[in-house]
């Protein structure tokens, strides 16, 4: 295939999941809007919420991405059966994982109050989580089966069923929170229920999809019987790729307490840089699912000239991107700031101080991040997790944070010191990512197909 044709190629199975990433990211977004219109209480306690739900999803999600590599390698070599069979595992696997996470969805509030949390916010927090915990199986259970469509590249079915979750999320918010149309008016128990039906109809939505669609897989045919073999693959590649996500997002979540010992508006100045790039962050992400379905299908058929030059291409397409966001942020860094604040905003000239270096520095970042998500992305397709998983881990705690803070507060550069550190970490594990994938893990599928030369 010539460049043009895997740009294509990749551009025509990266849109809908790049839709689709945006559409999830709506959901989070449209959760917040609306308890924020609702009350500041609400607002606080689902974000603490949410960012604790979202912890265990994330853990728990690294089954379901496991099964995108395998199903599309297993697609390239036409074995229907190892499909199936990796794709039940991994419903399985995250079954057993959501029911042993739900003891801590149960008693979230006492956990977050022995955190140190305040009493309120985590009494109302765990009325959102002991209702939207629940919501972890049919979560889980889509992100198995959007992976497993993602694999065998029917990524558009992908994008329309998360469509249609993030517009049931919005009508049932809309409905629950407030007691529109005849609802009783639920605050945050309506968000945490709204959640659940969103979860709900995307899950029936899938199903449904995948029994017209795809019926000669017969997926849940004899679904109860336990596969040890693929069960074991499943869990060797879905526990690393879970731990390597948490490393990621624990990071983030530890550069917000590096803020908060900045002050208030120091704090919400990066929650609102952090929002901006975690949206132009779903097209990276997008990408990287695609270098994993392109790397596997190429792995599966032992193509490494077409692993390498479709790697090389997913790459520049993700620089290119990074380049429009890189000059998003800097012509219009106060635009973009401003839509997530009042004009009347007692504070907004203060977050705009601080708010718009820190944007420009997260447009550096933007190329760093992306070329990590790219690394990941390429070696979870050749079906590679355990030593990506300890460069991530090395790079995000081992040499991010540390330099965050050492920029941040010994040397005094503030805000802008801690995105520097996570621009040094994320770049630290961009270039070892890449290395490993060009010199090893190519390396050893061009071995594998020499091998099998007489």
């Amino acid at each position: 295939m010539t460049i043009p044709g895997h740009a294509r190629a990749i551009l025509l199975l990266g849109l809908p999941l790049i839709g689709g990433h945006l559409a999830q990211f709506a959901i989070g977004l449209t959760d917040t809007v609306m308890l924020g219109w609702y009350g500041i209480a609400e607002l606080a306690a689902v974000t603490l919420g949410a960012s604790y739900f979202f912890v265990f999803f994330i853990l728990g999600s690294g089954f379901a991405l496991a099964v995108m590599p395998i199903a599309a390698a297993a697609a390239a070599e036409g074995d229907e059966q190892r499909i199936r069979r990796s794709t039940r595992m991994g419903m399985w696997l995250s079954m057993i994982y959501a029911m042993a996470a739900m003891p801590a969805m149960l008693w979230s509030e006492q956990i977050l109050r022995m955190l140190g949390q305040d009493p309120e916010v985590a009494a109302l927090a765990g009325q959102y989580l002991r209702i939207a915990g629940w919501g972890l199986f049919p979560a889980l259970l889509v992100m198995v089966l959007k992976n497993y469509l993602a694999g065998l590249e029917r990524t558009q079915a992908v994008f329309w069923i998360t469509v249609t979750a993030a517009a049931t999320n919005a009508l049932a918010n809309y409905m629950l929170i407030f007691g529109h149309w005849g609802a009783p008016e639920l605050g945050i128990v309506g968000a945490a229920c709204a959640s659940i039906a969103s979860q709900a109809v995307s899950l029936i939505a899938v199903v449904i999809y995948q029994r017209r669609a795809l019926p000669h897989y017969n997926l849940f045919q004899r679904l109860w019987r336990v596969d040890p073999e693929i069960l074991w693959q499943v869990f060797r590649m879905g526990v690393p790729i879970g731990l390597t996500t948490v490393a990621e997002v624990s990071l983030f979540s530890a550069s917000a307490v590096l803020m908060g010992w900045l002050g208030k508006v120091p704090l919400a100045a990066h929650g609102i840089v952090i929002t901006i790039s975690s949206g132009t962050f779903m097209v990276q992400l997008g990408l990287s699912n695609v270098a994993t379905i392109r790397a596997g299908n190429a792995y599966g058929r032992r193509d490494p000239f077409h692993m390498a030059r479709g790697g090389k291409v997913v790459i520049a397409l993700s620089q290119a991107f990074a380049v429009l966001t890189l000059a998003a942020f800097l012509i219009f860094p106060e635009p973009l700031m401003s839509l997530f604040m009042e004009t009347d905003n007692p504070v907004r000239d203060q977050i705009l101080v601080i708010g718009v270096p820190l944007l420009v520095v997260s447009a550096l970042f933007q190329f760093v991040d992306g070329a990590q998500a790219i690394g990941l992305g390429l070696l979870r397709g050749v079906q590679d997790t355990r030593v990506p998983m300890m460069i991530a881990v090395l790079s995000y705690w081992g040499i991010g944070l540390p330099t965050s803070y050492m920029l941040g507060f010994v040397f005094g550069l503030e805000g802008i010191g801690v995105w520097l550190g996570l621009c040094a970490g994320l770049a630290c594990a961009a270039a070892m990512l890449m290395w490993r994938f060009w010199r090893r893990a190519l390396g050893q599928v061009e071995g594998r197909v020499a091998a099998q030369q007489p």
